[in-house]
Formats: structure tokens, sequence, C-alpha cells
């Protein structure tokens, strides 16, 4: 069995006992999972609205960017999940899980794989101000 398990970029809300059921193994002795979420602020502005959207590409870069971690990592497991669409304050906006035979294993390809999703995966953020001043980011 691969050590991707779950990738996908997906228009409705992500769970976080989807991405911890696809990372779970007998052989992991840790489990790491980081959970990004829509916050109410940006920049010192209050956010109003936000949307994600993504390159068609999207979820073959993430399948890409996880591979590689997990061919330079020690993990038993692998998964992540970015959503799209208009999100509301306090959504989840991508989960990421990594399972390892130990913790320090399992936090470092935890953190490699939000930290290159967020560069090498073409999803962009539109956030809207209070304001009424908008921007798009990426990375997100």
């Amino acid at each position: 069995m691969t050590a991707v398990r779950l990738v996908d970029i997906r228009d409705t809300p992500l769970s976080l006992d989807e991405v911890y059921a696809a990372v779970s193994d007998p052989a992991a002795g840790g489990i790491c999972v980081f959970v990004g979420t829509v916050r109410d602020h940006d920049g010192g502005q209050a956010v109003s609205a936000l949307g994600y959207s993504s390159h068609p590409t999207a979820v073959d870069r993430l399948r890409e960017v996880a591979e590689r971690i997990a061919g330079e990592c020690d993990v038993v497991a692998l998964a992540g999940v970015h959503r799209v669409g208009d999100l509301d304050i306090g959504d989840l906006a991508v989960v990421v899980g990594a399972s390892a035979a130990h913790r320090a294993d399992a936090f470092e390809a935890c953190r490699r794989l939000i930290d290159e999703l967020k560069t090498d995966v073409p999803v962009w953020k539109h956030q809207t101000f209070a304001s009424g001043d908008a921007e798009w980011v990426h990375p997100h």
C-alpha cells in the first residue's frame, strides 16, 4: 500500500475524521494532523468574506508533493485535502495528516506537507475585508 492515502481538492466541507482514518495504521506510533481554518482577520484588517479557487492541476500537484514527502520522510501514511469555494469564518480550509512509527517523523512530515502544499499547489485565496477592499493571495 502506498503511503499517500488521500489527496483531494473539494467544494464540500472537510472532515478531520476522514483524514485521521486515512493515516491511521497499526504500524503508526504517532499521528499528527494539522487543520487550517478561516479566520476573521488578516494583516490587521477584519475579513468579511473568503473564497478559494484552484487550477485544474491542483490535485495532481498535491499528490506530487505528498509523494515527494513520503519518499523523503520516514512515514507510514500521508493525507491532505483542501477546500475551494466560498467559506465562512471558522470553516476548515485545509486538513493534512501524517503518521509514522515515531512522533518526530509524524510532526516533520505533517509540517512539510502543509508548508509545501501552500507553496507548490495552485490554490488561491480571495479575501474581502470589512472596508470593502479585496485581495488575491498565493501562497495562502
